[in-house]
């Protein structure tokens, strides 16, 4: 990593622990500043904050004591998760003390190309299929996995050799907190509408995702989802080399696909059906990693070889096995409606039957509807588990069945199958009901499968 000086001896506040907050306290204070770390959860309760005490950082736990910002310090390092309104954020802001997340720590000290993606949903699959093609036909280095996607990432760019390549999930909480930050080459997925409890506007979301190309130049390259009527119009604000990508039509430049293939300009490079996960949101992701890898010089063939293996990341669609004929799938990452939507485009209705439910946040479900139609059966679960049945009558649903959670929904699902039947975990809704994350949530459905099997 670079042996950069600017923090030496400079006062830093790092509010939030968990994985980033402690790499970059870890960072910070390898680079010789004089890190203070405050987290709200107990010390005893608190394996961070303990690991850093050994290495010498000052920790204060338990509470976020508003006159700590009376000590002078230069620079705070926040959670991305900790909106800007917290006391000792909007305090830090009114006293003109530089905000940052921790992804502007990584890139200061990053000493190889940082390939950038963000967007509202498919991030997560996008980002890990560039890492697959990144690194084939690769002879020197690696392509390294970081951010959003649970590799801190000060932590890898702290390890990268100059020969590799970082490929970065970034959210838009981390996008906030940029200054220089600069990739190579930035992925947009897609821009929708999310996070609004934490942006408050949509105009406010957008921003925060546009900001991954702000300091880009004429030398770094942006892909841009073209099936987007907005990026299209975005696209003239950035001073990078746009490389758009679309499911919708034929590109002179950038990828696309045609009669059942993905182009990248005019060359084939394999057919959509030797993807390795289903789904027409699965073919943009792929597009968008398609281009990315050509502009890093993947062969064709390369690019044929990691896409048809690659079969999902865990919770994402995620082929979890077939017992007796029934294909069970883990979607357990889709919290929102459209992530839903995706899903079902990859599957057909009639031989289908959709668990779903989940965290209620007040908002209805009438945009499901035309996904749902000629579902086969629904199993529902959760506190949105009443309103989904009223959306799953009026899209003609014959069987809807409610129960208690995910457990009880896969048996109840197999009891409604028939051999080449799929059966798909899709909640539509976030986990935090009755599960502390869609993780645990998509755990637990994997279990309830296996248990059928004995």
């Amino acid at each position: 990593m670079k042996q950069i000086k600017q923090y030496e001896n400079e006062k830093v506040l790092v509010l939030g622990l968990a994985k980033s907050g402690f790499s970059a306290a870890k960072l910070l204070n390898d680079l010789g500043a004089l890190v203070t770390v405050n987290d709200g959860k107990p010390f005893e309760e608190n394996p961070e904050a303990q690991g850093l005490l050994e290495q010498g950082v000052r920790v204060i736990t338990g509470h976020h004591p508003i006159e700590l910002l009376d000590e002078d310090f230069s620079l705070m390092v926040k959670n991305p998760g900790i909106p800007y309104d917290n006391p000792l954020v909007a305090k830090a802001k009114e006293v003109n003390i530089p905000i940052l997340t921790e992804v502007e720590l990584a890139y200061q000290v990053a000493e190889c190309p940082i390939v950038g993606i963000t967007g509202t949903n498919g991030k997560t699959t996008t980002t890990t299929m560039i890492g697959l093609l990144l690194n084939q036909e690769r002879t020197a280095g690696s392509a390294r996995l970081a951010g959003n996607i649970g590799f801190p990432a000060s932590e890898v760019a702290a390890k990268a050799s100059v020969d590799d390549d970082i490929v970065m999930e970034l959210s838009s909480f981390q996008l906030m907190g940029i200054e220089t930050f600069k990739p190579q080459i930035a992925v947009i997925t897609n821009i929708y509408e999310g996070h609004l409890d934490y942006h408050k506007t949509r105009e406010n979301y957008v921003a925060a995702k546009w900001a991954i190309q702000e300091n880009m130049t004429s030398d770094d390259y942006l892909v841009l989802n073209w099936n987007s009527e907005e990026l299209q119009e975005m696209s003239t604000q950035t001073k990078a080399q746009v490389v758009p990508f679309s499911t919708k039509e034929k590109l002179e430049s950038g990828a696309y696909s045609y009669d059942g293939s993905l182009y990248y300009m005019d060359e084939k490079i394999m057919e959509a059906a030797e993807l390795g996960v289903p789904g027409a949101h699965n073919i943009e992701n792929a597009l968008a990693a398609i281009a990315v890898a050509k502009l890093k010089g993947v062969s064709n063939e390369g690019i044929r070889f990691a896409l048809s293996k690659f079969h999902g990341v865990p919770h994402r669609t995620q082929y979890v096995g077939t017992i007796n004929g029934r294909k069970f799938y883990n979607d357990s990452k889709a919290t929102n409606s459209l992530a839903t939507e995706m899903a079902l485009s990859g599957f057909d209705n009639d031989q289908l039957i959709l668990l779903a439910g989940g965290l209620d946040r007040g908002n209805g479900f009438d945009e499901l509807i035309p996904s749902l139609e000629g579902v086969k059966a629904i199993i529902l679960f959760g506190e949105t588990k009443d309103k989904l049945a009223e959306t799953a009558e009026r899209a003609g649903i014959r069987t809807i069945i409610m129960t208690s959670n995910v457990e009880t929904a896969v048996p109840l699902a197999y009891e409604q199958s028939e051999d080449g039947d799929s059966i798909l975990l899709s909640p539509a809704n976030a986990s935090w009901d009755q599960y502390p994350s869609f993780e645990i949530r998509g755990d637990k459905f994997m279990q309830a499968v296996k248990q059928l099997e004995k």
